[in-house]
């Protein structure tokens, strides 16, 4: 089976332990080069078995023999190493955020489109079946009409470190980094956009980041989204939907592969009780939709114009209480 040959522009963490890991694991996607602009290229491609390494991202993507790049890099670079990417042909799997204001996704989404790449932000999390079994249950009508959605993404992180996510200047902060996430799942289960948004959060005094932030959600059928994300409290990855009679809670709806890829849904309605496994490597599962897309010419389930209506959101959620 043909397989698309990835480069991947940093030696970042979740390169390193996550998706390199899961295009290892698929059936159709291999990397094939890592590019570091801080001299760690070499060590770092063979320590994972990667042929080739480059010490600039643009020497990987002159690489004729590369079909994609994977960017993991701090979220401020996200546009500009996409659209550098694009003009060599080359198709993007980026991290979240794709890039920092709607203006910029805008200009991002013409320009793929220009240029016939393939983008897709990687929101893994939508890609594990637990939450079409959350969708099948609610179209059920088990848990009645829904309501209320609750959902919290937060960890704790050293305020004094050299953490990325605490530096403003590279798109840092709390809602950026998982009350993203939480604003996804919030569309993902009503499949609407947000009517009104409001939000207010903690500013660091000196980082100038949101360390905890928090917001509501009103969807035009009446739903009501609330959620929170944190740096400064203990993990949870998780939503809760509420309906008139009866209630879903994904207990690790972001981060099941850190449950060795369970999802475990407890549903709460008028027969009883129930937990639900549903299992997923939602990592691999990103990776293959994504190549099965560049295989076949197909535009990815979660489009640049569908990053546009996310980012617009959560940049109406930052106006608030960001100045």
């Amino acid at each position: 089976m043909k397989k698309v040959r990835f480069g991947v522009l940093s030696t970042a963490k979740i390169a390193r332990n996550t998706l390199i890991p899961a295009m290892a694991r698929s059936h159709n996607a291999e990397v094939v080069a890592i590019a570091s602009e801080s001299g760690k290229a070499k060590n770092f491609a063979a320590e994972l078995g990667i042929s080739k390494h480059y010490e600039s991202y643009t020497e990987l993507l002159k690489d004729p023999e590369i079909d994609a790049v994977y960017i993991p890099l701090p979220n401020q670079l996200h546009k500009q190493w996409a659209l550098e990417a694009a003009k060599y042909g080359k198709h993007v799997l980026c991290e979240k955020p794709a890039a920092l204001t709607s203006k910029d996704v805008e200009e991002m989404a013409v320009f793929f489109k220009e240029n016939s790449v393939i983008f897709m932000e990687a929101f893994m999390y939508q890609f594990h079946p637990q939450h079409n079994r959350v969708k099948e249950i609610i179209a059920s009508g088990e848990i009645g009409d829904v309501k209320l959605i609750r959902s919290a993404f937060s960890f704790s992180l050293d305020f004094q470190s050299e953490n990325i996510r605490l530096r403003k200047d590279l798109g840092g902060g709390a809602l950026y980094d998982v009350g993203c996430y939480c604003i996804h799942a919030s569309r993902l289960i009503t499949g609407e956009e947000p009517v009104e948004v409001t939000a207010t959060a903690n500013i660091h005094p000196t980082l100038g980041v949101d360390t905890t932030s928090a917001g509501t959600l009103k969807f035009e059928r009446g739903v009501i989204a609330n959620f929170d994300c944190s740096f400064e409290q203990p993990f949870k990855a998780q939503y809760e939907v509420v309906g008139t009679k009866g209630s879903i809670l994904a207990k690790h709806a972001f981060r099941p592969d850190n449950e060795d890829g369970n999802g475990v849904l407890v549903v709460s309605a008028e027969a009883g009780h129930r937990e639900e496994m549903v299992q997923g490597d939602q990592y691999k599962l990103q990776v293959e939709h994504f190549a099965e897309c560049v295989l076949s010419n197909q535009q990815p389930i979660y489009s640049a114009e569908e990053s546009l209506k996310n980012i617009r959101v959560i940049e109406q959620a930052l106006a608030q209480f960001r100045n």
